[in-house]
């Protein structure tokens, strides 16, 4: 078990390289921030030379790999991190330089009990990326397929490990403070962030997550996922199909190659909503670097570790909420969030409503470019606290992934409007959810599965209940008072205590 010292030394550590890169400056001028987090910044900065912009992504790219994933997660929340720190961590760039190859090799034969050319005919030994958690290797497979072979990095999962159980207990510790702290439930979003590390470090599930995705997505042609290839696809080892394609953030290119960039970018976001709203599982780590586009037109995603998933009551007040921001229904909107329990009670849901619409009118019918996304995060922030709003961390993929989305779309076409390019899909298959058919259907299958439990209700009653005769009815017992051990040693403990205060007062009195 960790003890507190080497949590506080972690912490004054790290605090300390956040200090050199002037990234703990929010949080000494927040004046929501607990003093005692105030004062460890404080100290964790003393004597060291503060830059006058903050470099957030550079200072979590010091601290290491988990460090890097979590200022990723933490890009998704400009209500901790504050606008300008969150549009930074946002460009985090997960590089590092890669593991030798000899320990490669050995992940790799040890993953499969054979030896590595006995599984690839050729493999490259100079990786084509090398990330925080994995690189990635190009290879050929006995068979002759050209494929991406993705390693964890020795030692990470270790590594990982220890740094979040010392953002557990730092998290515990910020939100026993209450106010502020206990309102954006820290301690809820590391266990959030501890989920999707486990993810990523577990290859084998990655690749579950990539082949479930490639079946939903049949139903959007233009999108695609590549195929896994399960035989040289372990826990630590992931080997799936080799793509050529351009990344979506070299506009240039992709126009010089003849792809209609507005074309991909409606691909994107109907691609997107699929996942969200229809299926409710969705890629979650959808910046350029995981986004090609193929010569045939078509939109491909890799990178599976981080992956969403949200349940169809949830969906539909997503689709819901979306669909009422777009057509200007703030009144609907605001019922949403009561029935979702995400606004407290005791608030007034027309007051809710006007504070939906201070946010929404200004960016209605706009272009993504003419957005001031600085101006409409402050503003639906300010709604968060005003309305007692908690934190919901099962959403905070979702949010994060729309935020990415929405980034990519308009590198592609900037003058894209998200809002209206959505409307379409949202409207039919709102239609096609909460229509006539689809409410009786809803319960036909709700009436079915009860009749379903019936007969396993009447077996359980039968077991609590048995017929009479099955045996006899046992005699009645009489009522008997059960005589209480006297507790000897807590009576000596009071008479003990009685005379030390007698003593104490006979000698104030004399």
């Amino acid at each position: 078990m960790t003890t507190t010292v080497t949590h506080l030394w972690r912490l004054l550590k790290w605090g300390r390289t956040l200090a050199r890169h002037g990234a703990l400056r929010g949080i000494e001028s927040d004046p929501l921030t607990p003093p005692p987090v105030r004062r460890l910044a404080r100290l964790a900065r003393f004597g060291a030379r503060v830059p006058d912009t903050p470099e957030y992504a550079a200072a979590l790219q010091a601290i290491g790999p988990a460090a890097i994933k979590l200022g990723q997660a933490l890009s998704t929340r400009p209500d901790l991190v504050g606008a300008k720190a969150a549009e930074n961590l946002s460009q985090l760039q997960d590089n590092l330089p890669p593991a030798p190859f000899a320990a490669i090799r050995q992940t790799i034969e040890s993953s499969f009990g054979t030896s590595i050319e006995s599984l690839f005919v050729e493999f490259d030994e100079n990786p084509i990326g090398a990330a925080s958690i994995a690189q990635v290797h190009k290879a050929v497979t006995t068979d002759g397929k050209v494929v991406a072979v993705k390693v964890l990095r020795p030692g990470v999962e270790e590594e990982i490990a220890r740094a979040i159980d010392t953002y557990e207990w730092a998290a515990a510790h910020v939100e026993s403070m209450g106010g502020e702290a206990a309102r954006l439930r820290p301690r809820l979003v590391v266990a959030q962030f501890k989920q999707w590390t486990a993810r990523e470090l577990d290859l084998q599930r990655e690749a579950a997550s990539a082949s479930e995705l490639r079946e939903n997505m049949i139903a959007e042609p233009g999108y695609y996922v590549p195929e896994i290839d399960w035989r040289r696809t372990a826990r630590r080892v992931l080997t799936l199909e080799w793509l050529d394609g351009i990344k979506l953030n070299d506009r240039e290119a992709l126009i010089a190659e003849g792809h209609d960039c507005s074309a991909l970018s409606g691909i994107l976001v109907r691609a997107f909503l699929r996942q969200a709203v229809v299926d409710g599982f969705f890629h979650a780590d959808l910046h350029h670097g995981n986004l090609f586009a193929l010569r045939d037109g078509r939109i491909a995603a890799i990178d599976f570790g981080i992956m969403g998933r949200i349940d169809r009551r949830a969906r539909m007040w997503l689709a819901e909420i979306l669909y009422g921001l777009i057509t200007g229904d703030y009144r609907r909107v605001a019922e949403i969030h009561f029935e979702a329990q995400y606004v407290p009670s005791h608030h007034n849901v027309q007051e809710f409503a006007t504070a939906l619409r201070a946010a929404g009118e200004p960016i209605r019918g706009l272009p993504v470019k003419e957005i001031s996304v600085g101006r409409m995060l402050e503003s639906l922030f300010s709604i968060t606290r005003d309305f007692d709003m908690p934190t919901q961390p099962h959403l905070l993929l979702l949010q994060k992934s729309m935020v990415m989305n929405e980034g990519v779309a308009t590198a592609l076409d900037p003058d894209i409007n998200m809002w209206e390019t959505a409307e379409p899909f949202l409207r039919d298959w709102l239609r096609s959810e909460l229509g006539p058919e689809a409410y009786y259907a809803d319960r036909i299958v709700e009436l079915v599965r009860a009749a379903k439990l019936v007969p396993e209700l009447i077996k359980r009653i039968d077991q609590y209940y048995p017929p009479f005769g099955a045996a006899p009815p046992p005699p009645p017992l009489p009522e008997i008072a059960v005589i209480q051990r006297p507790r000897w040693a807590g009576y000596g403990l009071v008479a003990l205590i009685g005379a030390a205060v007698g003593a104490a007062a006979i000698f104030l009195v004399g």
